[in-house]
């Protein structure tokens, strides 16, 4: 029998069959008497999305999940129930029944089950390990004869739930058919937690098991698995990823909220807290609104957050689960996506814009750099990318060059496109090119890097004053929110990915390099071009001609710290 939909555009899910499970088993944790676990809707949310099918196979489609939010928000709790239904529940398929939905059964029908919950210490073991045991004190025990809560460990009918703490080597033989790696934000190559997160996945993945991670906010360039597997998502969204079985549910505050205004600070509190927040009229994100109240009171938590001795970008990644940034970052998570052009603006054919381009060929040894091509419209300072090439995952014994035939070719379309009025360009690794550039459009240019080259412009020559200078105008453009973006995920990625630096002219910028989990080693080229610096002005030959206004915001080099040559 084929999985049959109730309505259009429902997915199968044995969500439904845990919802049930879990209300008719567990106990809701830290109460005096007993009250059934009910998930929140968001809760539920997940929970549904984590445990769908594919109609075609009825296979578990989600190999892994990522549940982040701030703190206080209830992850423990959730992760411990979670746990108890992968050891107890129906959560391995089990085909279709007589009306085509979906049926479920437990791993002991099939194998004696594992469940672990992982973490780098044992403090944080604890954090979901002590709901479990209160949320096993319920309905399951008489449901469930020889089910046995111990203090280190529980004893299945058929199996175990234990929590770990140990190195990657004593568990690597371990096979769990679920696992929980708890705060991850923590789990980083110094403490041993990038490997135990790798034999933990692989380890599961050998039964057709999964994990969950339950990060706060991380903090970029640390290394930690949360980073990671945040990398991993957006490269799934890029579409370079082979496998999409991540299910990644991370919310944060608004951009805009202002933590030293308190009603903006509710408002974004109340978002991201969600079915949590103790707030009058409901839930913020469900329409209608959620009336069941939250726990979470959040005038405690401004308290927490105006408490001198709390950092403030602490208080941000704890409370607002807001991404922020390493303490080297040029720009932070924040700061960028406030400048995202919402509703979505549209670059029109014939619109004057100016390009930027970074190039790169082949390295012999490593991953090669990415290329890009970035556009910036003149009359509003938008950006928005054009095309950006980066090499994919290649298999042992392959190679990967920029296809430089389709980087000439996509120029070539954006000048029949676009007026294009200035390009700035990186030659290195791309001089034919550039040469060819030049010889068709810089005539036509009204901006020009100089009168003998119009569109090379070296990061060398002596010109660390100007890139300061430009750096500097272009970083607060950002923070002023004097531009905006498409919000390109890759784009975004790379304007992350700088790094301030210190030199005798000033802050310059450098890349990092950025791990993407089963995927590969990602070194990030420089931010791309973004267009003619502000202080550009179009040289005209009649007055008609010369635009209204020239973008301050930046266009040629703003990101990667270009200036043309006096003349």
């Amino acid at each position: 029998m084929p999985w049959k939909p109730t309505e259009p555009g429902e997915r199968p899910t044995l969500g439904w069959l845990v919802l049930e499970w879990l209300t008719e088993n567990i106990a809701t944790p830290d109460r005096a008497d007993y009250e059934p676990y009910v998930p929140t809707a968001e809760q539920a949310e997940f929970i549904l999305r984590f445990y769908e099918l594919d109609p075609r196979t009825g296979k578990r489609r989600i190999r892994g999940g990522v549940i982040c939010r701030p703190r206080g928000w209830g992850k423990s709790p959730f992760l411990s129930a979670l746990a108890i239904v992968e050891a107890l529940g129906p959560v391995v398929p089990a085909g279709w029944d007589a009306d085509g939905q979906p049926v479920g059964m437990p791993w002991s029908e099939i194998r004696t089950p594992l469940v672990t919950l992982a973490a780098v210490s044992e403090a944080q073991t604890k954090n979901s390990w002590v709901p479990l045991l209160e949320m096993l004190d319920g309905p399951v025990l008489d449901n469930y004869p020889g089910l046995e809560p111990l203090g280190t460990f529980v004893n299945l009918p058929r199996g175990k739930i234990e929590p770990i703490t140990a190195s990657p080597t004593s568990i690597k033989g371990n096979k769990p058919v679920f696992a929980i790696l708890d705060q991850t934000e923590e789990w980083t190559k110094t403490n041993g937690g990038i490997r135990l997160a790798e034999v933990m996945r692989i380890n599961a993945a050998k039964l057709g098991g999964t994990t969950v991670e339950s990060p706060n906010a991380f903090t970029p360039g640390v290394g930690s698995v949360a980073e990671e597997s945040a990398q991993y998502h957006k490269a799934i969204l890029e579409g370079r990823a082979r496998n999409d079985g991540l299910l990644y549910d991370h919310r944060e505050a608004p951009p805009e909220t202002d933590m030293t205004a308190r009603e903006s600070l509710l408002r974004g509190l109340a978002y991201v807290y969600g079915d949590s927040a103790d707030v009058d009229g409901g839930c913020r994100l469900h329409n209608p609104p959620c009336q069941r109240r939250g726990w979470v009171d959040l005038d405690g938590i401004v308290a927490d957050i105006w408490d001198p001795s709390i950092d403030p970008q602490t208080a941000r990644a704890d409370f607002l689960n807001q991404v922020t940034h390493a303490s080297d970052s040029w720009l932070s998570e924040p700061e960028w996506n406030a400048c995202q052009a919402r509703p979505p603006k549209v670059v029109k054919d014939g619109d004057a814009i100016t390009l930027g381009f970074d190039g790169s060929r082949k390295r012999a040894r490593g991953v090669t750099d990415a290329t890009a091509l970035i556009g910036c419209r003149v009359s509003d300072g938008h950006i928005f990318q054009i095309e950006v090439w980066e090499q994919p995952e290649l298999k042992p014994g392959d190679e990967w060059r920029v296809p430089t035939a389709q980087v000439d070719a996509a120029v070539r379309r954006a000048f029949q496109r676009w007026n294009v009025v200035g390009f700035y360009a990186d030659p290195a690794r791309f001089e034919t090119f550039m040469a060819a550039w030049e010889a068709d459009f810089g005539a036509k240019l009204r901006a020009k890097a100089t009168q003998q080259h119009p569109i090379e412009w070296w990061m060398t020559a002596g010109r660390a004053t100007q890139i300061v200078r430009a750096l500097e105008e272009f970083h607060s453009a950002v923070v002023d929110r004097e531009l905006t973006h498409d919000g390109a995920p890759v784009l975004a990625r790379h304007v992350l990915a700088a790094r301030r630096r210190k030199s005798r002219s000033g802050i310059q910028i450098a890349r990092r390099t950025i791990r993407i989990p089963s995927t590969r080693s990602t070194p990030q080229s420089r931010p791309p071009l973004l267009g003619p610096p502000a202080s550009m002005r179009f040289p005209s030959r009649s007055p008609r001609r010369r635009p209204r206004r020239t973008c301050r915001s930046g266009c040629a080099d703003r990101a990667a710290g270009r200036t043309p040559a006096r003349r």
